[in-house]
């Protein structure tokens, strides 16, 4: 597709929409004012418009002529036809007959259609084939048309199709096909350019138009992030037109499953574009795991070697020990231990190490292992539905020993404050729209190296005792604002003047660090519960588990990082009392 350049843009899109995008320039860093749904019956289209502002202004160099043409014209066209097409791209489908067309602020579907047909942005003689026609037709018109060639009146829908299927193969009009059906079909054009603005401004394909719904009703509250060419992630056509690539393979796969229509497109597929490099790894890693539950093992593995993904090299090592190379194996996963990727990798190694070598015939190797952590057993009654945790709360609780049910909440939380402005750095890849409660990037594996002098400068406060007026002031400032890591409603002030006394600065930078490894595994798995000793200016945390229950691989290694730093921490077991009498 023709790409064009700033000059071309302007001279399509003309002086008025020229003064908006200089409006929309310098205001990159505000959040547009948006209507209220509850009140305004047009919120949707104010929002559709708010769109195509921002990406007029953002990637006014990356438009196409024909989605130039698109965002000039859509400001010609009366409201009502502007409402009517935001509602029918925001439905599913291409085909909308008039009568499902009924919105009281709109008025008549028909007149607002005209200067969309007018314009060739809908068409009202699309030709249709068969099982097109049965979509958009009922049961009972189907029947009135059809019914000489319908062996079978009271079968199913699908049961007519199939019989009428060889003897009607045209395709016409709806007009055509049921001449006493007087109401317009309408098909959508430009699906697909609308697709691309909203890949612009979202940053993806999975989001939809009605998803700035939430905004508008202000249920949150974003950080205002300073956006910029540079930190775009779309940084020319190629990136748009790579992304829907991967996204149409990633779309067939899913429907298919057919590995032979998409393998070969996307291992050609070559992007310089880090954020496309790991959308093109995540897909290869899917088709992989596919592989491997179909049992086609070797196109598995060479799938895995060719992906990125910080999993594959495991699930390459799971498949050559089922294949039974198990040297090949072994010499892979020895290789991996000197330098893991992640924790889980490093937990994963620990256990398959030993596995192979019983199965080479070779001696076992001895492996440290962490000191189990402190024990507390108790037994309580159980007399109401309460969880097992806040039961544990209460029974600990002392007026000079608080017990607060955290789980991940606290360490997220302060990392999350005191770090606030290495997360929200507006990078390539990170913000696309100012309706995110954080990086897109967030949990990819160059997550903190995009961003280590940051992350280091906030980190250098922990040293000096900076850090807590950072933090408190962050907590003030930034109150209520969405955040991956800030669970507001948990993160009392009482609780964080608490944390603040008692937890070390040394201890908050090992778990931020480790946060930050791997963030999607290390995020969670944080024990329960921690109680704090003010008198000492102490803590401890424990993990509660109840009856059955057992620990799980992120809490192992949680536990295992605290005994390893000779961080305070105690597995708390409970058995229920039995009932007296």
């Amino acid at each position: 597709m023709q790409t064009a350049h700033p000059i071309g843009f302007a001279r399509v899109l003309g002086k008025l929409i020229s003064v908006r995008i200089s409006s929309i320039k310098s205001q990159w860093s505000v959040l547009p004012v948006i209507s209220n749904p509850l009140e305004d019956p047009f919120y949707y289209l104010k929002n559709f418009q708010h769109v195509l502002d921002w990406i007029a202004a953002r990637y006014d160099d990356l438009l196409s002529v024909e989605e130039q043409r698109f965002i000039a014209g859509f400001a010609e066209l009366p409201g009502p036809s502007q409402a009517l097409w935001v509602r029918m791209v925001m439905r599913k489908g291409a085909h909308f007959r008039a009568s499902k067309l009924k919105y009281p602020e709109i008025g008549e579907a028909s007149l607002a259609a005209e200067p969309l047909v007018a314009r060739g942005w809908l068409d009202d003689q699309a030709p249709l084939a068969l099982p097109e026609v049965f979509d958009v037709l009922q049961k009972p018109e189907i029947l009135a048309r059809f019914s000489a060639h319908i062996g079978r009146p009271k079968a199913k829908k699908s049961e007519w199709l199939d019989e009428l299927a060889a003897s009607f193969t045209q395709q016409q009009s709806l007009a055509q096909w049921h001449p006493a059906l007087a109401e317009p079909l309408y098909t959508l054009n430009h699906r697909a350019l609308c697709d691309r603005l909203r890949l612009m401004f979202f940053g993806n394909l999975s989001q939809g138009w009605s998803d700035l719904v939430l905004a508008d009703l202000g249920l949150f509250t974003y950080e205002k992030v300073g956006f910029s060419h540079e930190s775009r992630a779309l940084r020319s056509r190629a990136d748009i037109e790579g992304y829907v690539h991967l996204y149409a393979c990633r779309e067939r796969f899913e429907v298919t499953g057919d590995v032979d229509d998409v393998l070969q497109p996307v291992l050609d597929y070559q992007a310089d574009n880090r954020w496309l490099q790991r959308r093109r790894a995540r897909l290869l890693f899917q088709i992989g795991q596919h592989l491997e539950r179909t049992e086609d093992l070797s196109r598995a593995l060479q799938v895995y070697q060719h992906s990125q993904h910080p999993e594959a090299r495991q699930r390459g090592i799971r498949v050559l020990e089922r294949q039974g190379q198990y040297q090949r194996a072994l010499s892979l996963a020895e290789t991996a231990l000197q330098a893991p990727l992640t924790d889980a990798e490093h937990q994963h190694l620990l256990r398959i190490i030993p596995r192979l070598r019983r199965k080479l015939g070779l001696a076992a190797v001895a492996l440290s292992k962490p000191r189990a952590p402190d024990r507390l057993d108790l037994s309580l009654p159980r007399e109401d539905t309460t969880c097992v945790e806040l039961k544990v709360v209460a029974h600990l609780q002392a007026p000079d020993a608080p017990v607060h049910y955290v789980e991940n909440t606290l360490i997220n939380g302060l990392f999350g404050l005191l770090c606030w402005p290495a997360i929200f750095a507006p990078l390539p890849g990170a913000f696309f729209h100012p309706y995110q409660s954080g990086p897109a990037d967030l949990l990819e594996d160059d997550f903190y190296e995009q961003r280590a002098a940051m992350f280091e400068d906030c980190f250098a406060q922990l040293d000096d005792g900076r850090y807590l007026a950072t933090i408190r002031a962050a907590y003030v400032a930034k109150f209520g604002i969405q955040s991956p890591f800030v669970a507001w409603s948990y993160l009392s002030q009482s609780l964080l003047e608490d944390a603040l006394l008692c937890l070390p600065p040394a201890h908050l930078k090992l778990w931020f660090r480790r946060l930050l490894l791997d963030i999607k595994a290390n995020r969670t798995g944080m024990p329960d519960l921690i109680q704090f000793f003010a008198a000492q200016k102490t803590y401890r945390m424990i993990e509660v588990k109840g009856p059955g229950d057992r620990l799980q691989d992120n809490q192992l290694r949680w536990l295992a990082f605290c005994e390893e730093h000779a961080m305070p921490v105690t597995v708390c077991y409970v058995q229920w009392q039995e009932p007296q009498g």
